[in-house]
């Protein structure tokens, strides 16, 4: 095995930029896009991962309002229920998965 070569300032690295790969494109589209419009683009493909979130965003909330106001049994309940919605947020982002890989192939 041959030892490495002297590093050339060509094939030094740089942290401020990218690394330059040949035949590799960073992204699919143009022009660089906005937050607002990647998140409207990510919410096309997948609507159901936002639901989800929703979903687990509230049950928490409402569970710790309840944990707060002494209702123990409903704050339990609440608690469960957040993991049911982390459950099947994690489902539609397997799915958004799969069906993304398989529109991808020819």
């Amino acid at each position: 095995m041959a030892p490495p070569g002297p590093v050339t300032p060509e094939a030094s690295l740089e942290p401020s930029k990218a690394p330059v790969i040949e035949g590799f494109s960073p992204t699919l589209y143009s022009k660089p896009e906005s937050f607002k419009e990647k998140f409207i683009r990510k919410v096309r493909e997948n609507p159901v991962v936002p639901i989800g979130c929703l979903a687990t965003a509230t049950a928490l909330g409402y569970g710790l309002y309840c944990f707060h106001k002494g209702h123990s049994r409903r704050s339990q309940l609440m608690m469960r229920t957040r993991i049911a919605a982390q459950g099947f947020t994690i489902a539609a982002i397997l799915v958004g998965l799969v069906v993304t890989s398989m529109k991808s192939r020819p």
